[in-house]
């Protein structure tokens, strides 16, 4: 297997809203914000369900690799529910593997509600449900053993049984990836995520606001310099700015596309990884491969939702 993923399993239910629907509901646009289930209900009721499928950030990037013939896999917490029944099925019609064995919860699935204001910036609003608990216990170390990278998400480091899933995975990996996921996460473990980034991962993937906060820089020539002397290998997008991938002193650079009908962002990060780590795995040049990231994130931009079809 190529790439196996760990992170939350989410089912991502996608509505349209104006602006004053954040406000009133006293959301920060563009940013993730944890919710329990009755406040979850409660913005949901007055809205129109655009879509529902199976998200999380590293399961989307994992189905962007499959879809490009690479052969993975998945691990992610659901409950026998219909939510839990519905995001294995749609893993499996994208022909990854799923290395996960469900069981009724406690908690039921977790579900993200994705709210697309009409500038195509997505605000969310997770319920993580069961997959928020997910423990060493559900990692399969042979399924990790038998990857050549394993690709977490920051979204799923979390003390206690998360952040022991996590270890295991790291413990029994040839290669880690991470997502540092958005910059409430960056905020809320910044100490232990650049410990990881330091010491435990090959490749940290990150957009601009997240690695500058992560690093304390004001701008992001600073970036470039903690980039260079860490040695491994950092992937950043940068919006209309396009992408750098930073290794040593091999500093590379893409471009973004141009004049795309943009009509929702969910997933360009994910898509972006998923082509990155094709390029990566079968050996191409950083600039390939990020050239490769910014063409899967350019297609998922002009869709709705985080998934090619």
């Amino acid at each position: 297997m190529k790439v196996l993923g760990i992170g939350n399993a989410i089912v991502d239910v996608i509505c349209k809203v104006d602006d004053s629907f954040l406000a009133n509901n006293k959301l920060t646009k563009s940013t993730m914000k944890l919710v329990n289930e009755v406040e979850f209900k409660k913005l949901l009721s007055n809205l129109k369900i655009e879509e529902t499928i199976s998200g999380g950030s590293v399961a989307n990037s994992i189905v962007g690799l499959s879809q490009l013939g690479s052969k993975v896999g998945f691990i992610g917490k659901i409950s026998e529910d219909n939510l839990g029944n519905k995001y294995e099925e749609g893993l499996k019609r994208e022909k990854v593997n799923y290395f996960y064995s469900k069981k009724k919860e406690k908690l039921p699935t977790g579900t993200c509600l994705i709210l697309i204001t009409p500038d195509s910036e997505r605000t969310m609003c997770t319920f993580l449900g069961t997959a928020g608990k997910i423990n060493e216990n559900d990692v399969d170390a042979n399924a990790v053993k038998n990857s050549e990278i394993t690709f977490l998400e920051g979204y799923l480091w979390d003390e206690g049984e998360p952040k022991k899933a996590f270890e295991k995975a790291m413990k029994n990996s040839k290669k880690v990836a991470m997502s540092l996921s958005d910059q409430f996460c960056v905020d809320r473990h910044k100490i232990h995520f650049l410990n990881l980034v330091k010491n435990k991962l090959d490749i940290t993937f990150a957009n601009e606001q997240e690695i500058l906060s992560l690093t304390n820089s004001k701008n992001f020539e600073e970036v470039v310099t903690f980039g260079k002397q860490l040695g491994k290998l950092i992937v950043i997008t940068r919006g209309e700015k396009g992408s750098v991938a930073i290794q040593k002193n091999e500093i590379i650079e893409c471009k973004a596309k141009k004049n795309l009908k943009i009509v929702d962002l969910t997933g360009a990060g994910d898509l972006f990884a998923a082509g990155f780590l094709y390029g990566y795995i079968n050996n191409l040049s950083l600039k390939n491969s990020l050239e490769k990231g910014t063409e899967m994130s350019s297609k998922v931009i002009q869709k709705i939702g985080a998934r090619l079809d």
